[in-house]
């Protein structure tokens, strides 16, 4: 009899798996300096918060994350007749999208907040701008009651009103996973299909880390839409730097480039 692992448990663990291989990934990739939009330099000099310290936030995170979904997967379980029904490709894309676009929502109007509440930014989410220059294993490194209301929070939120099965749930949250590590990696690689698919990308939130965009492009970490709608979206343009790589600067009028 072979050993069979539940949705449930894919569902939980693989998007912490999938996280660090990926960042693991862009940490070899991070010595290519014609890719990356600040110099190495800067990362180290202006960051405020050593890399040890990053990891073990970023794993204090992640097994809160993994308490509460075993919690979630628990309380909404039930007995597998729902779960033995497949939902058509139709049902499946509307639960995916309705995911995005409630996890966008909840965090954006979140993160905003955070940011005009001067209690909340000193003593929660200025933590995470101890990053100035973000790297991809950077991406959750939060305070624990951010990452409680920020990204555990929304992401219930979103598997709860999308009515997405815990097997949905593994490609979902692995997928935003990688878009969120995606968004801080500090590189323009080229041909990265995030950057053509999406307005929100690595440049954009790279604006939100810098002082004169720090209360602008809420938005992550799929669509720029509330950033726009609500008149905190700031347009950037990406400049050849002497030396190698690329600098974003805040652009006046114009599309992003």
């Amino acid at each position: 009899m072979g050993f069979e692992v539940s949705d449930e448990l894919l569902g939980t663990f693989v998007p912490v798996l999938i996280y660090w291989a990926y960042s693991g990934i862009y940490v070899l990739l991070d010595s290519f300096e014609k890719y990356r939009l600040h110099t190495r330099k800067d990362e180290d000099e202006k960051n405020l918060v050593s890399k040890r310290t990053v990891v073990k936030g970023v794993l204090l995170q992640q097994t809160i994350q993994a308490i509460v979904a075993i919690i979630l997967f628990t309380v909404t379980g039930d007995d597998g007749a729902a779960a033995s029904v497949k939902p058509s490709y139709i049902d499946l894309a509307r639960q995916l999208v309705t995911a995005m676009l409630v996890l966008d929502t909840w965090q954006y109007f979140m993160h905003r907040y955070m940011h005009h509440n001067k209690f909340l930014y000193k003593h929660i989410h200025s933590q995470h701008h101890r990053l100035v220059v973000p790297y991809a294993f950077g991406a959750l490194y939060n305070h624990p009651v951010e990452g409680l209301l920020l990204d555990t929070i929304g992401g219930a939120l979103s598997f709860l009103l999308s009515g997405m099965s815990p097997r949905a749930s593994i490609f979902f949250f692995s997928f935003a996973t990688i878009k969120t590590v995606d968004d801080h990696c500090g590189l323009w690689l080229p041909g990265n299909l995030f950057h053509v698919l999406f307005r929100n990308n690595t440049a954009y939130h790279d604006v939100h880390h810098q002082l004169y965009g720090s209360k602008y492009n809420f938005s992550q970490p799929f669509f720029v839409m509330w950033d726009r709608i609500l008149g905190t979206y700031m347009p950037y343009s990406l400049e050849k730097r002497t030396g190698g790589g690329f600098e974003v600067r805040p652009a006046k009028e114009g599309k992003d480039i």
